[in-house]
């Protein structure tokens, strides 16, 4: 039986547990707690240099979207960046089938595509789910407590790119094992 990890996002909006998925997403979970705490190695963009500290600390939420998601995860701020590398999706078992659907209160990587995962992560807010996108965005864990944060999160006046006009910050991420 695979240990249980949680974390929590420690926002300037109040805090949202966690409970990660290892037996879902080993790869994902791993690499989610390894750069929150500051154990993996990641390009700072600013620096373009090799850095090891926690990753999230200090990172907005870039993307907004009522009824839908809050992403972050991105050190540049934008949506574009991210630790300097890419890893698989783990979306399907061996059989081809689905692991995890994207359904409200799951945490799932953000992507360019397949395969192009790296720091970005979004929190589904849409109570129905985002089934559009099962299979394409490896979920890795669930919202246990705190989701009353991540709808204050999506309802935050933002630009018409969705960007929040206030800054909504990532404090820290707490892992507990």
């Amino acid at each position: 039986m695979a240990k249980t990890i949680s974390a929590v996002i420690k926002t300037n909006k109040g805090d949202i547990k966690l409970e990660l998925w290892t037996e879902i997403a080993p790869e994902t979970v791993e690499n989610f707690v390894t750069l929150a705490t500051g154990e993996k190695e990641w390009t700072d963009p600013k620096t373009d240099s090799l850095v090891r500290k926690p990753f999230y600390n200090g990172i907005i939420f870039h993307r907004v979207i009522n009824d839908f998601m809050i992403q972050s995860g991105c050190p540049i701020g934008n949506g574009t960046g991210g630790p300097g590398y890419e890893f698989e999706d783990e979306c399907l078992d061996k059989e081809g089938k689905l692991k995890a659907k994207v359904a409200y209160g799951t945490i799932a990587m953000a992507n360019a595509g397949p395969c192009t995962n790296g720091s970005q992560f979004f929190i589904v807010t849409r109570k129905s789910g985002c089934d559009w996108l099962n299979g394409k965005h490896t979920v890795f864990g669930k919202v246990i407590e705190g989701m009353e944060v991540a709808h204050t999160i999506e309802n935050v006046p933002r630009n018409p790119m969705d960007k929040p006009l206030e800054k909504v910050v990532i404090n820290s991420v707490e892992i507990i094992k």
